[in-house]
């Protein structure tokens, strides 16, 4: 198995190179940007390729050493990528809102969790002995939770690696995951900051097109990762019949998430287009 192949036309097509008007740049992203195109800053392909390629394979060595990977994009753009891209590679995603104290404070996301979980079971059963305003309160409250929760109510504990649409809007995020020490992926668009970015990736992080090129070539890293990690346990993937890695891996991922404790309390954080 080997790393998904891409092309610099692919980026170019995907409009990988469009960054933002020239006066709302980040000085810090000087050195990534070519030059500017009617009013417009052009990121550096030649630079863009080598780091996404150092990207995914980061990825794909966390994935085959049993680790798990947390895609972050809660932009209306990146929605469905982050959750279509996490589902189809056996991790997790958070594509609504991020909320304070996700990763610093998991032992009350956890109880959130929980509380998910218990709804469902109850809701599942028909909600016997609730009165229909009860119900209706239940089925409100299961519903943001699944908004916020659904994409790592199965996580089990902080993620190996976080994976960042828009380091902007996301930063709450990657602050926390920096104070944990954990690894941060992340796509850097001309008004962004590379600084405390593990593995930059220079590129639009607005347009649709560029954004699911990133969560497809991320979610293929991955799940050849977990085929090395299969491989490495025995697994005769050649022999398994249809879809090998996305089965194989969606069994042998959830019992691992399971099986390890939680992290110790760490102190709460605070919840807090291009034109």
């Amino acid at each position: 198995m080997a790393l998904p192949e891409f092309t610099l036309r692919q980026l170019l097509e995907a409009g990988v190179h469009f960054g933002h008007q020239k006066h709302r740049w980040n000085p810090r992203m000087g050195h990534y940007i070519f030059g500017v195109r009617n009013g417009i800053h052009i990121l550096d392909l030649t630079q863009t390729v080598p780091l996404l390629d150092q990207a995914l394979a980061a990825a794909r060595e966390t994935v085959a050493k049993g680790g798990r990977i947390l895609f972050v994009g809660t932009k209306r753009q990146a929605q469905r990528a982050v959750a279509d891209a996490a589902e189809r590679s056996a991790q997790y995603y958070m594509n609504h809102r991020w909320l304070g104290g996700t990763l610093t404070n998991w032992k009350t996301v956890s109880a959130s969790i929980q509380r998910l979980a218990q709804y469902d079971e109850k809701l599942g059963e028909g909600a016997e002995g609730l009165t229909k305003k009860e119900r209706l309160g239940m089925e409100r409250e299961q519903g943001k939770l699944q908004a916020s929760l659904g994409g790592i109510r199965e996580m089990g504990g902080v993620p190996d690696m976080i994976f960042v649409i828009d380091t902007n809007k996301e930063q709450l995020a990657i602050q926390e995951a920096k104070k944990l020490g954990i690894p941060v992926i992340a796509v850097v668009d001309s008004n962004s900051t590379p600084d405390g970015i593990d593995f930059p990736i220079p590129g639009n992080d607005d347009a649709a097109r560029a954004i699911t090129l990133y969560c497809d070539l991320m979610a293929s890293a991955i799940l050849d990762g977990m085929a090395e990690q299969l491989g490495a346990r025995g697994v005769d993937i050649g022999a398994m019949e249809e879809a090998p890695v996305e089965e194989a891996v969606a069994e042998v991922a959830a019992p691992e998430a399971a099986e390890e404790a939680a992290p110790a309390d760490a102190a709460p954080a605070d919840d807090a287009a291009k034109s």
